[in-house]
């Protein structure tokens, strides 16, 4: 029971302060819960074993009943045939009185066997109850363990999240932005450059040519639209 105890202790406190130490908690809780469903088995034959023998005292208490009963006519019948002149008044004398002094032993133990019966079926109830008691609280602990666990293993997921998240430095980001962005501007400027070293190696007639092709497309434009223009007239 102690073990559950400090379950429950350890349900209620902070989480973070006992997570390293927590696994072996949950091993000894698992245990100990193993432990209880053997001893719940254990009881649960215990109990048959018991229930048999209280049914075993009573069938015998009957039994006894029926013999006891059986010696009282038995002593009665005797009586009546001595009456009867069948059998001899002395000779039937002997035999009724050993038949009810049977027949009272008998009557004994009825008494006895019917206590010792009313006594086992109280024990069974009694460790009845204790069965399904322990079955609750094993059901019970069983809740809380998985319900625990899975609380754990949310905050170590959020502690090791956190932990990497501390251990990504401000000052340490700014300055891979700052380099980030001083990479973009080299390029941008690289890339101008190249333009310029492009421009400045074309002779006078690439020039030319570009301006008179540039100028020759429009051309072509203004005449193509000024066809279709005449054939809409």
């Amino acid at each position: 029971m102690n073990i559950f105890k400090r379950l429950v202790n350890i349900g209620k406190a902070e989480l973070h302060s006992v997570i390293d130490d927590f696994e072996d908690p949950i091993k000894l809780t698992e245990q100990g819960i193993r432990e209880m469903k053997e001893q719940l088995a254990e009881k649960g034959e215990s109990l048959a074993q018991m229930k048999a023998l209280a049914i075993r005292k009573k069938n015998e208490a009957e039994a006894e009943e029926r013999s006891a009963k059986d010696y009282y006519k038995k002593a009665v019948l005797l009586v009546q045939k001595a009456e009867k002149g069948e059998v001899e008044g002395s000779e039937a004398d002997r035999l009724a009185k050993e038949a009810l002094k049977k027949q009272a032993a008998a009557q004994e133990n009825v008494t006895l066997l019917k206590a010792e019966s009313e006594k086992l079926h109280g024990d069974c109830d009694k460790m009845q109850g204790n069965i399904d008691h322990l079955k609750g609280s094993i059901s019970k602990w069983e809740t809380e363990l998985k319900t625990l666990n899975a609380r754990v293993q949310v905050s170590e997921a959020t502690r090791d999240i956190n932990q990497k998240m501390t251990q990504i430095e401000a000052g340490g980001t700014v300055s891979m932005l700052e380099k980030l962005k001083e990479r973009v501007i080299q390029q941008e400027a690289e890339a101008e450059a190249y333009l310029e070293i492009s421009k400045a190696g074309q002779s006078v007639d690439d020039e030319i040519n570009a301006l008179v092709k540039n100028d020759h497309a429009e051309a072509e434009d203004a005449l193509q639209k000024l066809k279709e223009s005449l054939k809409k007239g």
